[in-house]
């Protein structure tokens, strides 16, 4: 594991200058999921929650998500992002809600905290949206399954059995 980039020689935490790195095409993909009872899965599936539509209004807010991540993360750079795309996939055998994020950019860092970002609050969306149903929902595997772009090149994770995928 290589020495952690946002921190001095002193260990205090700063934000790392990009300014000389070459730009790339940079991709970032993240999945996670949303675990509910399959009665809270059917009222989804039906578009009968009633704050709307589910998997619309979680899209939109991955996205909208994403975009702001240098907001949220304190040292999170602000990216100018080419592609995001957040899908929701009904899954009954989990049963449950699976979450993807693609993001990707031409620039000088990735955008691995923003494809992250997206999923995290796509699956919040979904919780708050039915909560009211079920509010033992879990959110779980929330994690970057690919990553490529930069010096750093590919990162490819291992599929993690009976996980998102």
């Amino acid at each position: 594991m290589s020495a952690l980039s946002h921190l001095d020689a002193q260990g205090q935490a700063h934000m790392v200058d990009v300014g000389d790195k070459a730009e790339t095409s940079r991709t970032a993909i993240a999945e996670g999921c949303v675990v509910m009872q399959p009665q809270t899965l059917a009222i989804v599936r039906a578009g009968d929650a009633k704050k709307g539509d589910v998997l619309g209004t979680a899209r939109l807010a991955g996205i909208m998500a994403a975009k702001r991540s240098h907001e949220l993360i304190p040292l999170c750079h602000p990216l100018l992002i080419t592609k995001i795309a957040v899908d929701l996939e009904i899954d009954e055998a989990l049963p449950g809600i699976r979450v993807r994020a693609e993001v990707k950019v031409k620039g000088q860092t990735g955008v691995e905290m923003e494809a992250l970002t997206a999923v995290s609050i796509a699956c919040l969306t979904v919780y708050d949206m039915v909560k009211a149903a079920d509010r033992g929902m879990r959110i779980e595997g929330i994690r970057l399954t690919h990553k490529s772009g930069g010096k750093s090149g590919v990162f490819q994770a291992d599929a993690s059995p009976g996980g998102p995928v």
